[in-house]
């Protein structure tokens, strides 16, 4: 694992690091804690699906408690070169033994992973806890020094684990690969075939870019049912608890060429929640073809993702370029119960990026399937200026127009595409690539967008084909389109700011009779 693998999670961690006893077993001292989490160490106890959300509804009228502060000596003044030894044993994963689809690994505590989980499995209606033994782990390939520490096993206690991650067979049917984790506060990850991570989803965002600084929720516990032999898709279930609310999840997950979660979340705010993020995706862009101001590195493009897509209420579908910018940058989508939104990675051929190690061309895409009506709100997409890769400077996620009240239950039900891209819309053409570079007239700009798709293949008259721009300031000339000579149409405009320091831009292709040809392409550009 390289250094931005545990760094794509971690900034919660950071935010809420904790540690001690975990979350279900402190409440086990606490006598107004919830019946079932003061049952939940025993050897077992009754679980259904409502199991989840009566724990985060019971929690959600108490105050919150931030974990415990302790760790075992050796483990809790970790640093990052002393963590990334620590592996677990593939033998002591949850399920080996029985040749299931699927097994469970575990992550250790340390590091920026102080705070523990609870983890249960559930067999039959009923969970029991998976207990923390050392020899789970191997430190640099010998044996974990919390076992080596006294002769009594039993006087490390069960200390819980920081995270966990799932292994099915997805790129050859004798393997059993990694296809997702949860892992740093409510981050988790995921691939489909061939794939590599990348982007992270989140359970929930909350204040995100606001002035008064970001508050993380954390998952503190996971029940993962024990799948059945030859099924497809397994069943995890998470309790988040957080200053403002409380939440309970629901996820399905099916691995495969697309790994597929579908997701049941219910909301319990412990106050008014006005600056919310709903389904949030996390990713990180540091520099493309539109974007490469005063960078001076050997790779054309460096990002896990470089664009937002969305499909509007209306049925519009819309590609908006990733920036890095110079000051942070908030771009607001009102829009009516949406059809869709993702972080994507559409530059997917390795002369894209020419990294033989990050390989950002295997890096996922990831689009957001609203399930039943979501009501009025706005697609928030958030752009943090970064200057190096290891961060996560983009954000996006769904904000419901109006707040969300204290002591309210807010469902919440949708699906996660990990994949190659969006669902195709064979009616209209992509946008596959903006540039942008200086123009004909001192201070302006020239955009170069390439598009391709279905509607665009059969079409040779270049008369028939219309490139329509609109900008909110400055002034745009010398619009262009060309039959491309490698596949594909290319468009062109130039934009001169004038006096502006913010210009909007919105553009597609359409046909003679005014019909649309392609998404609508989106951009800001700042001085």
């Amino acid at each position: 694992m390289r250094r931005r693998d545990f760094l794509l999670g971690s900034l919660a961690a950071t935010a809420l690091a904790g540690g001690g006893s975990t979350w279900l077993r402190e409440a086990e001292a606490d006598e107004q804690a919830p019946t079932a989490a003061a049952g939940a160490d025993a050897d077992a106890t009754p679980f259904d699906r409502s199991f989840v959300r009566k724990l985060a509804r019971e929690r959600a009228a108490k105050p919150y408690r931030k974990p415990a502060e302790d760790m075992p000596a050796g483990i809790g003044d970790l640093d990052y070169d002393g963590y990334r030894k620590i592996r677990f044993d593939p033998d002591k994963a949850l399920w080996r033994a029985d040749g299931l689809p699927f097994q469970t690994q575990f992550f250790h505590r340390g590091w920026l992973y102080k705070s523990g989980v609870d983890i249960f499995e559930v067999v039959d209606g009923k969970a029991s806890p998976v207990r923390y033994r050392p020899e789970m782990f191997l430190f640099d390939g010998g044996p974990n020094p919390l076992a080596a520490a006294s002769a009594d096993k039993a006087a490390v206690g069960d200390i819980g684990f920081a995270g966990f991650r799932l292994h099915a067979p997805i790129n050859r049917p004798d393997y059993f690969d990694e296809i997702c984790v949860f892992l740093g506060a409510s981050y988790f990850r995921a691939v489909g075939k061939g794939e590599n991570y990348g982007l992270s989803a989140r359970g929930l965002a909350l204040k995100t870019a606001a002035p008064e600084g970001e508050e993380f929720p954390r998952f503190v516990a996971f029940w993962l049912e024990r799948p059945a032999a030859g099924t497809s898709s397994i069943v995890v279930h998470a309790l988040l608890d957080s200053e403002s609310a409380t939440a309970a999840y629901r996820f399905t997950i099916r691995p495969g060429d697309e790994t597929v979660f579908d997701v049941e979340m219910v909301l319990y705010p412990r106050v008014d929640i006005d600056k919310v993020g709903l389904a949030p995706l996390t990713s990180m862009f540091l520099f493309g073809p539109n974007d490469r101001a005063d960078v001076d590195d050997f790779r054309p493009a460096v990002h896990d993702s470089d664009g937002l897509a969305m499909l509007t209420g209306r049925g519009e579908r819309i590609w908006r370029p990733l920036a890095n910018p110079q000051d942070l940058q908030i771009s607001v989508f009102a829009d009516i119960n949406p059809r869709g939104f993702g972080l994507m990675q559409r530059a997917r051929d390795f002369a894209d990026f020419e990294d033989l190690e990050a390989r950002y061309d295997t890096r996922p895409s990831l689009w957001v399937e609203p399930i039943g009506d979501w009501g009025d709100g706005s697609v928030i997409l958030v752009e943090i200026p970064t200057k190096e890769e290891i961060h996560d400077n983009i954000a996006a996620f769904w904000r419901p127009k109006a707040p969300i009240k204290a002591g309210s239950e807010y469902p919440l039900t949708y699906r996660l595409h990990w994949g190659a891209g969006l669902p195709d819309d064979a009616a209209l053409a992509a946008v596959a690539a903006t540039r942008s570079g200086h123009g004909t007239v001192e201070g302006a700009r020239r955009f170069v967008l390439d598009f391709t798709g279905k509607p665009l293949d059969g079409l040779t008259d270049e008369a028939a084909v219309h490139l329509v721009v609109e900008n909110s300031a400055g002034r745009v000339f010398n619009p262009v389109v060309h039959k491309s000579a490698v596949g594909g149409w290319r468009a062109s405009f130039e934009l001169a700011p004038e006096d502006a320091g913010l210009v909007e831009l919105r553009a597609g292709l359409r046909r003679a009779d005014g019909s649309p040809l392609s998404e609508t392409w989106l951009y800001r550009w700042t001085s």
